[in-house]
């Protein structure tokens, strides 16, 4: 007796998912297989000869990367970002930003010295890091092996010009509440200088010509940008709130909130890579070394600026930054075992 043949399953919109059960979110939808530039079968990254400057390039510098992964595809961003929700999130984020400088509109003159000081040493002239941070984040999303990482660095990179929006919005206001203090004026001059602001700009320029994609997004995602903001973010929030400046303390909050989120993609990458590949480990573990004493120096430096020792501003830096690799590499181990 025969066994009739099975009959072939009809295929879906998102059969390119798989032999998938179930239908895939937005996110997935919106950002499956996106990066025309990493198809499979191509002979070269982009449609030109493979050995022009662009092609030779990506071949360097993404392909022969020393962090490889079988499947980079199969990485998701755990917050599901997507155009949509992106959008929706900082809308409702801006409206509270928005709201507290309205409320504090006349709060700015009655500041005192010493924290009007911290603002224009500080605050203002971190747009020029943070910019460089928006440069750094611009080419890892650029760069990334799949569609699901250029989007997660994509709207990271958004983040960042939405804070250098911020500050530059606070600059002016400071500025016109103390027109005579060089808030407004001295901020290129205090970037370029400033004797406390050269480790960081140094440890910034260095990274923007780290031109391997996966040493890039360690040197910007897994070092700089987590000890820094701590520096820039928590440390400076709490220094401004004993200063009896409300308004940057709660500010500071909400930028934590666009930390914290990068923090959770940028990690998830990490432990996402090491999963794939546990020789992964050897080249993170050797970025993270060579960028975290730049880090380090960056952020005593500015401890100077914040009024605290070196040590404790380094020391609270470094424990910030050690527990969230703590939470890729370890994981990977725990499961492992």
């Amino acid at each position: 007796m025969t066994t009739p043949a099975r009959k072939q399953r009809k295929l879906r919109t998102f059969s390119a998912f798989g032999d998938v059960r179930r239908m895939p979110s937005e996110y997935e939808i919106v950002t499956h297989a996106q990066n025309w530039n990493t198809r499979n079968g191509r002979l070269s990254t982009f449609e030109q000869n493979t050995s022009s400057p662009l092609n030779l390039w990506f071949l360097t510098y993404r392909e022969n990367s020393p962090l490889q992964a079988g499947d980079w595809d199969s990485f998701r961003d755990p917050d599901q970002i997507a155009y949509r929700s992106y959008v929706n999130l900082q809308a409702d984020e801006q409206t509270k930003l928005d709201g507290m400088l309205d409320s504090y509109s006349g709060a700015d003159a009655g500041l005192s010295e010493n924290q009007v000081a911290l603002l224009g040493s500080v605050l203002t002239p971190s747009r020029y890091l943070v910019h460089g941070f928006q440069q750094a984040q611009a080419y890892v999303a650029y760069m990334g092996p799949s569609s699901t990482v250029t989007s997660a660095g994509g709207y990271a990179n958004a983040d960042f010009l939405r804070r250098v929006t911020m500050i530059a919005y606070r600059t002016r206001m400071l500025q016109i509440a103390h027109p005579g203090s060089g808030i407004g004026v001295n901020e290129r001059q205090i970037w370029e200088q400033h004797q406390a602001w050269q480790p960081a700009r140094e440890a910034i320029e260095r990274a923007l010509v780290a031109y391997d994609w996966g040493e890039a997004f360690t040197a910007l995602d897994l070092v700089l940008a987590p000890t820094l903001d701590d520096v820039l973010i928590r440390q400076f929030g709490e220094t401004s709130k004993a200063n009896g400046d409300e308004l940057s303390w709660l500010l500071s909050g909400l930028l934590e909130h666009d930390s914290t989120r990068r923090d959770r993609w940028t990690g998830a990458l990490a432990r996402h890579a090491l999963q794939q590949r546990a020789d992964n480990e050897a080249p993170l573990r050797k970025w993270i070394d060579r960028w975290s004493a730049l880090a380090d120096d960056a952020a005593a430096g500015l401890a100077t600026l914040l009024g605290k020792p070196a040590s404790e501003v380094v020391e609270s830096a470094r424990s910030a930054r050690a527990e969230f690799h703590d939470s890729f590499f370890n994981d990977v181990v725990t499961k492992a075992n």
